[in-house]
């Protein structure tokens, strides 16, 4: 049985997160009075859970965001038309690029933000574009007979 120092209390061994770093392998506060002094130290050192994910992600705070919703009119980078609520950002390099609505950060996404990739597709959609068939049925899939 431990003691924690922040509510007192005394626990089992299993009611304390592991930390490596100290001679029994726990840490030194039980599971809930970890998270609640986690969730302080976050609160003064950043402000926010939101600004502690964007500094960890992205390297950027709630400021700077804003300052790039305000840059885009709160619209899509690519689309103009959505507004935008996702980072875009270069997965090599980790660079921030801007901001994307969902469908347009998820395309980028399927294409591995690969611009040859990006081109052939848009080169398909054109060679295509125009294709009507008089006789066109919907295509339905069909369930196979058991």
């Amino acid at each position: 049985m431990i003691r924690c120092p922040g509510c007192g209390a005394t626990k089992s061994a299993r009611d304390f997160p592991r930390n490596r770093s100290t001679c029994s392998g726990l840490a030194t506060y039980c599971k809930p009075c970890h998270n609640a002094r986690t969730r302080q130290n976050k609160r003064l050192r950043y402000g926010s859970e939101r600004n502690f994910l964007l500094q960890l992600r992205y390297g950027i705070d709630e400021v700077q965001f804003a300052w790039m919703q305000l840059r885009q009119d709160g619209l899509c980078a690519i689309c103009r038309a959505d507004v935008a609520k996702h980072i875009d950002h270069d997965h090599r390099t980790g660079r921030v690029r801007g901001l994307l609505c969902f469908h347009c950060n998820n395309g980028l996404g399927q294409f591995d933000d690969d611009p040859e990739r990006i081109d052939l597709a848009v080169a398909y959609l054109r060679s295509h574009q125009g294709d009507v068939r008089e006789d066109a049925q919907p295509y339905v899939l069909q369930r196979a007979a058991a």
